[in-house]
């Protein structure tokens, strides 16, 4: 009896994954990769997302796959009366999976729901100002990435960004590269990198960047990176990753060190993606 009740414990802790990569999860999300992509869902990705014909084969191929699991374990729900529609759906999929087409395929382990309102929506905003005084107010936000497991969207602020791609302002980019950010439990600028060499590297070269485009907004000198980034460091990484993707030859031009350690990264080049081409 009791070398039953081991056996099965054993097989438990298989199946969960302590073991390694949880078996029964990789089986489940091969199978929806390998699904055929429904023909309408392409037709929304190449009307929504302008460089999804610019990627290579593979790339878009992977994309789909990662698209298909995505929307298997996330919940949409719409809010201020917004009911989602498919397209809703997809297109901030597509945008987000671009994220992970270095398969990484950790598919934002901690993000559970994404929350779409119609447009500007408001929240409350908690602030101290000293002497054990706190003040809430509410502020007007398009998106923001709640570090238990909700994203909060404006659909109005997807589609202007998706339809200004190269303006380097992507709501969806930067919310899930907070996400990304956060799965190690901080939220700090700082992802799970690959190798424990790979963070000095980053250390170097972020800190480098952060107090360049800081001293950029402090002279009020242009720049490529949105000044939103010298915020903090966590607002740095989401910014740099929008420009990454929507400006890849001016950051590669202007910042080559950046751009080559978000390449690295993200184990991608966008500035093949060139959607003037053609």
């Amino acid at each position: 009896m009791l070398k039953t009740i081991i056996v099965f414990l054993i097989i438990g802790l298989i199946l969960t994954g302590i073991f390694g990569y949880p078996i029964l999860r990789k089986r489940r999300r091969n199978s929806l990769k390998n699904r055929p992509f429904p023909p309408i869902w392409n037709a929304i990705i190449e009307n929504n997302l302008p460089i999804y014909t610019r990627l290579y084969p593979g790339e878009r191929r992977r994309l789909q796959g990662h698209i298909q699991v995505f929307l298997s374990e996330k919940q949409f729900i719409g809010c201020g009366g917004l009911q989602v529609t498919e397209e809703m759906k997809i297109t901030i999929a597509a945008v987000a999976c671009l994220l992970l087409l270095n398969e990484r395929e950790s598919y934002f382990p901690k993000l559970a729901s994404i929350l779409v309102y119609p447009s500007t929506y408001l929240a409350k905003e908690t602030t101290s100002t000293g002497n054990y005084i706190v003040e809430e107010r509410l502020v007007a936000r398009l998106g923001e990435s709640w570090t238990n497991d909700q994203i909060v969207l404006s659909w109005e602020q997807v589609k202007q960004d998706t339809s200004n791609w190269r303006d380097g302002h992507n709501v969806v980019l930067h919310e899930f590269a907070h996400q990304l950010d956060g799965e190690d439990g901080k939220v700090d600028g700082v992802p799970v990198l690959q190798q424990n060499s790979d963070y000095l590297i980053w250390a170097d070269v972020m800190t480098k960047e952060y107090q360049r485009l800081c001293d950029d907004v402090q002279l009020d000198r242009k720049t490529v990176i949105d000044s939103y980034g010298a915020t903090n460091t966590a607002e740095f990484f989401a910014v740099v990753t929008e420009t990454f993707f929507e400006k890849p030859h001016q950051l590669h031009n202007q910042h080559p060190a950046l751009y080559q350690l978000l390449q690295r990264y993200y184990q991608l080049a966008p500035v093949q993606w060139d959607i003037t081409r053609g």
